[in-house]
């Protein structure tokens, strides 16, 4: 399995796109997950969350479809080996109603954390990314793990969330209603997707 360093995402501190994709390539390679063209296009995405801490804070995506007038959304995630999605939640806007998410892990596995009762510090199976909690990205502490095969929903419109991946790195389908870009709010306010 390839390790990384930090440096190796950005050049001059400019965040590299292109090495952060080829990253996630290798990644798909050894989980046996099939590259299709379409990966190969702007359609794949990856973002730092403008966190200069790609490793820790960071992702990769495609949205495979986000049909507005049927109300349905297909997303793939794509995580390095401990990497976060940033805490984050979808509001309902006057383009439409909040996102309802559910996800399935395909491939390693994932700690996903929401609402709920907190999770003793000494049984979470991973530790957040400081950044986050340095700049007060993280307000919550309910940790469930998610393993290869498995789902989970979040508990109610409007949560806020985040996702860890586990030592493998991870890939997990999303199921979803649609997805608007105005609709998602960060709790970290330094965070640019």
């Amino acid at each position: 399995m390839e390790t990384y360093s930090k440096e190796h995402f950005y050049d001059n501190g400019v965040f590299n796109s292109q090495k952060a994709k080829d990253a996630y390539f290798k990644m798909m390679e050894r989980f046996g997950y099939p590259i299709s063209p379409l990966l190969k296009t702007d359609e794949f995405w990856v973002s730092d969350f403008s966190q200069n801490d790609f490793l820790n804070a960071g992702m990769g995506g495609i949205f495979w479809i986000n049909n507005v007038e049927q109300k349905y959304f297909a997303h793939e995630i794509f995580l390095l080996p401990g990497q976060m999605i940033v805490e984050h939640c979808h509001n309902q806007v006057e383009a439409g109603a909040a996102k309802m998410e559910t996800w399935h892990v395909r491939h390693g596995e994932v700690y996903l954390f929401g609402e709920g009762d907190p999770t003793p510090e000494n049984e979470l199976p991973i530790k957040p990314a400081a950044s986050q909690f340095a700049a007060d990205g993280i307000t919550v502490h309910n940790c469930k793990t998610l393993k290869e095969g498995e789902i989970s929903s979040l508990n109610r419109l409007e949560a806020r969330h985040f996702m860890v991946a586990g030592p493998q790195g991870a890939i997990v389908s999303e199921y979803a209603s649609p997805h608007y870009g105005e609709a998602l709010e960060f709790t970290n306010k330094t965070v640019v997707f």
